[in-house]
């Protein structure tokens, strides 16, 4: 299967008008390595292929600090509603054209959200020991995973932001992702709409990289420099998911 994309665009092309989920995602840095396709094409849930940007396709390793989580639009609740994640992600494409992301895994801090997100949209969630630290222009995220294994599997991702990033394709590419893939019990995939207002981007330094996510989630190890992007964050609003038809 290769699908013809849907054509990028810094808004959604599907609203979201009741949203399942509703949160905001703060401080995220955003790494990017290229990646051969046909490398990660095995990993991607049925009725996906890789999303192509000039031939290649990207893995993505963004950490950020989750927010104001709601569900069916209940009150976010203090304690649960307000955590670091970090997730590993790659791109895809289905048989209608659809854009979305691929989690091969999300590490948060709270033990509640990640049981939450697993059962209603079977994602990959991690419960992780995490940290956010600001200092002079910078943003340290640390990372040590704790349930399931591998135990302590995370690292440090610390970067210095910038002055307001110039538009391009290959970050349009990146972070117009108007939707999320996942896999659902019987082998069938779903696909749900993402709602929320064009980014906010900046130029960022990547000053330290240690981190053991991107292989503990059987990607390819990384190779050159990433792409790295900033972004003060964004209100997310995720539908409800709908299973893509059988193959």
């Amino acid at each position: 299967m290769r699908a013809v994309p849907q054509p990028l665009s810094e808004t959604p092309p599907v609203r979201v008008d009741r949203a399942v989920f509703s949160q905001r995602w703060s401080d995220l840095t955003m790494l990017h390595w290229p990646v051969d396709p046909d490398l990660v094409a095995p990993l991607l849930p049925a009725g996906t292929v890789p999303d192509l940007h000039e031939g290649r396709t990207y893995v993505g390793l963004v950490p950020f600090v989750m927010g104001g989580v709601r569900v069916l639009g209940t009150p976010p609740l203090p304690w649960l509603s307000g955590f670091p994640e970090t997730n590993v992600r790659l791109y895809a494409v289905d048989a209608a054209g659809r854009r979305g992301v691929v989690f091969c895994s999300l590490e948060a801090s709270r033990l509640l959200p990640v049981l939450v997100a697993r059962g209603a949209y079977r994602l990959p969630y991690c419960w992780a020991r995490m940290s956010v630290r600001h200092g002079d222009q910078t943003v340290a995220y640390e990372t040590a995973r704790r349930w399931p294994g591998p135990r302590r599997a995370g690292g440090l991702v610390r970067v210095r932001v910038g002055p307001p990033a110039a538009a391009d394709p290959l970050s349009l590419f990146l972070t117009a992702r108007w939707g999320l893939f996942s896999r659902f019990p019987g082998g069938r995939t779903a696909w749900a709409p993402v709602d929320h207002a064009a980014w906010s981007l900046h130029e960022a330094e990547l000053l330290d990289l240690s981190d053991d996510l991107v292989r503990a989630a059987g990607l390819p190890e990384r190779e050159g420099q990433p792409s790295v992007l900033w972004s003060p964050g964004v209100t997310v609003r995720i539908g409800r998911p709908m299973l893509l038809p059988r193959a």
